[in-house]
């Protein structure tokens, strides 16, 4: 009777024929076979005797368990070691990068609000890929004022209101415009992929989406300023002049275009609200709450309010610098405070700029008369449709303001915090 033996395809298929994870069973192959891969016969053996051989082959493949010669098992589940693991935000709620948990040992963490509990976990996960950007030619010629608008996914409606209005790229004596939606991804997935649909039809469509695969949220609005420093500098950095502003306010471009013309893009410059003298709000129920785990300060520096601001293409560099070695703090616009305390410079006030709203001189007259906007540069906020009706008054030539002028838009009043 012949020798029991295994065919070369079968000891291929336990592990054989080369690479170090199948080499354990490669070689049990050999032991057990081996006269009979290289084409020996074994002696003619009683039916028990190779029956008891072959079980006693199975039982070793069944039960090694050593590391050099059984491979360890994988779990597909478990996030591998490597620090560059970056499982896809639009798929997943998970972050892009490894949790610092050594924060969560600390007393206050666990009885802290779930989204600032996450911003300490991840406050240092800044690198993210961008899902979509413009094509080259967004920034190819220079530009005088680069309109960096954030937004959030959703936002189809104030995007496309903007894109008719005031973010309209156009020449303004003289000057070139450019658009630019500064966005992130949605934290739920469904949504995600309806959304990255959405801003992939419109980024085809207009070239004016620049995302990156994180999730949009408030606590994320720091994340979204300094990766927009950092695409800035290395994509477009021949624009004088950088209006970073929401999507609901009201930006008269034309008179920033006057107000900045003469003035110099390679000199500090960085106005808006001014706002100083503040600090962190201890209340846990506060959108803005700052808890000490977060900063220990107990004030700010000077900053200009996040609705919108004007800088020049020196300051974008300095925040840059700064923006790359200071610690990302929660509320942007207080960071941008920082980055620029950090660089020895200072945020200015213009008293065009109102991130607070307008106020009537009275109760009788309505805060939406566009003769209170006609010689401001910015207000927040507005709802898309209160966006057009306002740059429709204003782009009227027949546009009189005066004490014997009736309001144009009277009765339509503006949402203002």
């Amino acid at each position: 009777m012949g020798g029991f033996k295994f065919s070369d395809s079968q000891c291929r298929l336990r592990g054989g024929g080369g690479g170090g994870r199948a080499r354990g069973n490669s070689q049990i192959c050999d032991l057990a076979l081996g006269p009979v891969s290289h084409a020996m016969r074994l002696p003619r053996l009683r039916p028990v005797v190779s029956l008891l051989l072959a079980l006693a082959a199975l039982l070793l493949l069944l039960t090694c368990q050593s590391p050099p010669s059984c491979p360890a098992p994988e779990s597909p589940t478990e996030p591998k070691d490597d620090p560059a693991w970056a499982p896809d935000l639009s798929r997943a709620h998970a972050a892009p990068c490894r949790a610092n948990l050594s924060v969560s040992a600390h007393p206050a963490f666990a009885r802290l609000p779930s989204h600032v509990r996450d911003f300490l976990l991840y406050r240092h996960c800044r690198d993210f890929a961008v899902l979509r950007e413009p094509k080259a030619t967004k920034c190819a010629q220079p530009a005088f004022l680069l309109l960096a608008i954030k937004s959030s996914p959703a936002n189809y409606g104030r995007r496309q209101v903007l894109r008719t209005t005031w973010a309209r790229e156009r020449r303004v004596r003289g000057a070139s415009l450019r658009r630019l939606f500064l966005v992130g991804s949605d934290r739920d997935p469904q949504q995600a992929r309806k959304f990255n649909r959405l801003l992939e039809l419109e980024a085809k469509a207009y070239g004016d989406i620049l995302q990156w695969d994180f999730h949009d949220s408030f606590f994320n609005l720091t994340l979204k300023q300094v990766l927009f420093l950092e695409w800035q500098r290395t994509h477009c950095t021949n624009a004088s002049f950088v209006l970073n502003g929401d999507d609901d306010v009201f930006a008269h471009t034309d008179n920033m275009v006057t107000y900045l013309q003469g003035r110099d893009p390679d000199q500090h410059l960085f106005v808006g609200h001014l706002i100083q003298n503040v600090g962190p709000i201890r209340v846990p129920w506060s959108k803005y709450f700052i808890p000490t785990l977060v900063t220990a300060e107990d004030k700010y520096p000077p900053y200009c309010g996040g609705g919108g601001f004007l800088l020049s293409r020196f300051t974008m560099a300095a925040l840059h610098r700064a923006a790359r070695v200071l610690p990302i703090f929660p509320i942007d616009d207080v960071f941008l405070g920082m980055c620029l305390q950090q660089q020895g410079l200072a945020p200015g006030a213009h008293s065009g700029v109102r991130t607070a709203g307008v106020l009537p001189p009275s109760p009788r007259v309505s805060s939406f008369d566009p003769c209170f906007y006609r010689d401001l540069l910015l207000v927040h906020r507005f709802l898309p449709f209160e966006m057009l009706l306002m740059w429709d008054a204003l782009s009227r030539p027949q546009l009189a303001c005066g004490r014997q002028s009736p309001p144009l838009l009277t009765g339509l009043g503006g949402r203002h915090p």
